[in-house]
């Protein structure tokens, strides 16, 4: 059975440094491609997929974050502000009593600097499609390389025997990259201590125990990361978003 789940959690706590000038007076989820800030593309993502209710988490300018989605109609937002970055892990982990009235069963996490083209199906219905949680802990939307664009280095999965694999030191042409967006199930926190740390090590938790899960997306993906990534994308999607 389909278990959707109709709430995310986006990761807006970091400035972007490799964005260089363009975010000394914003944080990088405000950073706009195309007329629309990136924190905006990703919200309208999920109201087209139907996800009524978000959690933004926020450290650099975070009353910057919160201002820009205080007026958004139709959706709940609740905000998880950080005196001090907690990385992606850390993050979500404090943000969990946020997302667990509505998250029990499972909770989309998206970054907040990807851009994606869907191809066909929601990659967020495409994930609740595949989500099946008495089998997986974590659910990652992976992209083939062939199909990311933007700044863009080597992949970081394969797919061995039907199931994704981490890269390990010194391997190359890796096909696979994670897109950012995923599933994960609160249970991957228990017994995590707060603190910073990599959500990236809970996905290696999960693998180790046969329950990392995932999908092949079909559509384009863009990383944002540097103003040449952003020169590049803005020429690449104009017309599509």
């Amino acid at each position: 059975m389909c278990i959707k789940p109709n709430i995310m959690m986006i990761l807006a706590a970091g400035r972007g440094v490799r964005m260089d000038y363009l975010t000394n007076d914003k944080p990088k989820p405000l950073i706009q491609v195309c007329g629309r800030t990136l924190l905006d593309r990703v919200v309208d993502q999920g109201v087209a997929a139907g996800i009524q209710n978000y959690v933004v988490n926020t450290c650099y300018k975070a009353e910057m974050i919160e201002a820009s989605l205080k007026d958004r109609k139709g959706i709940s937002v609740h905000f998880s502000r950080e005196e001090t970055a907690l990385e992606t892990g850390g993050g979500i982990l404090n943000a969990l009593p946020l997302l667990l009235p509505m998250g029990q069963n499972g909770f989309y996490v998206a970054n907040a600097d990807p851009l994606w083209i869907d191809k066909t199906v929601s990659v967020f219905d495409q994930l609740a499609a595949a989500w099946r949680p008495e089998d997986m802990d974590v659910l990652l939307a992976l992209v083939p390389k062939t199909q990311a664009f933007g700044d863009v280095h080597d992949g970081n999965y394969f797919i061995e025997n039907g199931r994704p694999r981490r890269q390990r030191p010194g391997e190359r042409d890796i096909p696979y990259l994670f897109m950012g967006i995923q599933i994960l199930h609160p249970r991957i926190f228990d017994q995590v201590s707060a603190g910073v740390f990599s959500v990236r090590d809970l996905y290696d938790k999960a693998e180790k125990k046969g329950r990392l899960g995932h999908i092949i997306y079909d559509g384009e993906w863009y990383h944002v990361g540097t103003p040449e990534a952003l020169t590049d994308t803005e020429t690449r999607i104009k017309g599509h978003v």
